[in-house]
């Protein structure tokens, strides 16, 4: 053991320091400093500028749909008369249709019955003397047949005959061609028929000619 080791064992250790004698270069530490300063500085104002673009956009977004919802109000409220324009106009044309086909149908109703009461008119001649031979006894054989299918056909057309002994006197209806009194009627009355009377449908075509007597 050295001298060295018995003055260590006598004393205390003391503490090692070590020292780092070189240089720090300050200089370049503030100039990185500055470079990451300047370099967050130039960061800051595009951000900025980003933010104040993005705020600048939304406030205009609403200005152009505040815009353009009016625009829209008033092509709708367009849109919304025009379609009733064309439902009135619709419905005057279907209103106008229906009138027409109603007169349409009147007048070709009323044309056919004109027309067969033309054709009946035409035939109560023949009628009246079917009405003759029946009296006096002379409808009789193939005749009869022929009447019988000529009243047939007539009265499938709508021609009803009137006029009958008995009946009460309606000036609208009778033709009187003689005027008598008598006790066997409490009434004026159709005493005698000369000719009877056709009506078709509500459409009077001949007067019943008729003889009629009053009450005594």
């Amino acid at each position: 053991m050295s001298r060295a080791d018995d003055e260590n064992d006598g004393q205390a250790t003391e503490r090692v320091v070590i020292r780092d004698r070189r240089k720090i270069d300050v200089k370049g530490k503030d100039t990185v400093t500055k470079e990451a300063d300047e370099a967050q500085d130039a960061k800051q104002p595009a951000d900025s500028t980003e933010l104040k673009g993005g705020a600048h956009r939304a406030a205009e977004e609403p200005e152009e749909g505040a815009a353009a919802a009016p625009g829209l109000g008033a092509e709708l409220e367009a849109l919304r008369g025009e379609l009733e324009d064309r439902t009135r106009d619709l419905q005057r044309v279907t209103a106008e249709y229906a009138n027409y086909r109603k007169r349409v149908d009147r007048d070709r109703s009323a044309a056919a019955e004109q027309t067969t009461g033309a054709v009946l008119t035409a035939l109560l001649p023949v009628l009246d003397d079917i009405d003759r031979a029946r009296e006096h006894g002379d409808l009789v054989g193939p005749f009869a047949s022929v009447a019988e299918a000529l009243a047939a056909v007539t009265g499938k057309l709508g021609l009803v005959a009137f006029g009958e002994k008995g009946d009460p006197f309606d000036p609208t209806r009778h033709e009187a061609v003689a005027h008598l009194t008598s006790p066997d009627v409490t009434e004026t009355a159709c005493v005698e028929v000369m000719r009877r009377g056709y009506t078709l449908g509500e459409r009077l075509l001949r007067p019943a000619m008729v003889a009629v007597a009053d009450p005594e």
